[in-house]
């Protein structure tokens, strides 16, 4: 491992609602280097929206918009039938909001993610892939696309942006590298979670649920705020990595760096 091996760590966040209150984030943010904010399809009203980008701004955090299918009431968690041109201004709709508090609060807007289904279905159909990335570069192709695999680099590369990609550290992966995403976020063992981590920083690699080891070539990986022991995961992550001099950046640090030195991955 070099020394100089970086990586983001990135949290979803801004996903309370109204009064019913979901996760710590101020807590989570000295831990992690990006943050993902809901948008208020699947989480997260217009209040909640300020107060976790002001929070974001005031830690120095990169912030990105969570875009979700409109399903409040099943935590953007259900698949839904839903057209490329449905998605791409539902996509526009929800970036510009969070846009909007970003530049009141006096931040930057670094990056869009799809959250919990749509994300899977934007990894699996790269139409609706190329939606949200029309969507982003509609608002700004400085915007980072943040999704599982370079498997839709194409789709998004036409729309002119650029794709980053993740690893979960706290999900099981089937054999074939597909997320297995949990209804409702279940606590895992902080240790765990931070060898898994460190393995995707150091070797690109991370294990499935059959014992097989799946190659990852990510700049990131995203820890769940929604998890019952967010904070303590997401303690024992940096700690891990830092005790192993593997620098926590933002998820934008690192694509310039990479955009620098011509390396698929730090």
């Amino acid at each position: 491992m070099s020394e100089d091996t970086a990586l983001d760590v990135n949290v979803d966040m801004g996903e309370s609602f109204g009064r019913w209150q979901l996760g710590d984030d101020e807590a989570l943010m000295p831990f992690i280097s990006s943050v993902s904010i809901a948008c208020g399809f699947h989480a997260g009203d217009p209040g909640t929206m300020r107060r976790t980008v002001h929070a974001a701004v005031q830690h120095g955090l990169q912030i990105g918009a969570h875009v979700a299918l409109p399903d409040l009431l099943g935590f953007g968690r259900r698949r839904m039938a839903i057209s490329p041109e449905n998605l791409r201004d539902d996509a526009l709709y929800q970036i510009g909001a969070l846009k909007a508090f970003v530049d009141a609060e006096g931040g930057t807007l670094g990056h869009v993610k799809p959250h919990g289904a749509l994300y899977a279905m934007c990894s699996a159909d790269l139409e609706l892939a190329a939606a949200v990335a029309q969507a982003t570069a509609e608002v700004d192709k400085q915007l980072l696309l943040l999704l599982l695999s370079h498997d839709a680099e194409p789709a998004v590369r036409q729309h002119g942006v650029r794709l980053a990609t993740e690893a979960f550290p706290d999900l099981g992966y089937g054999p074939d590298g597909t997320l297995m995403i949990e209804a409702v976020k279940q606590a895992w063992d902080p240790d765990r979670v931070a060898a898994r981590a460190l393995r995707v920083a150091r070797e690109g690699r991370i294990d499935a649920s059959d014992g097989s080891d799946l190659d990852v070539s990510v700049q990131s990986v995203c820890l769940h705020g929604d998890a019952p022991n967010a904070v303590e995961v997401a303690r024992a992550v940096r700690q891990r990595l830092d005790e192993n001099r593997v620098q926590v950046r933002s998820l934008q640090e690192i694509a310039e760096r990479q955009l620098t030195t011509g390396s698929a991955r730090q």
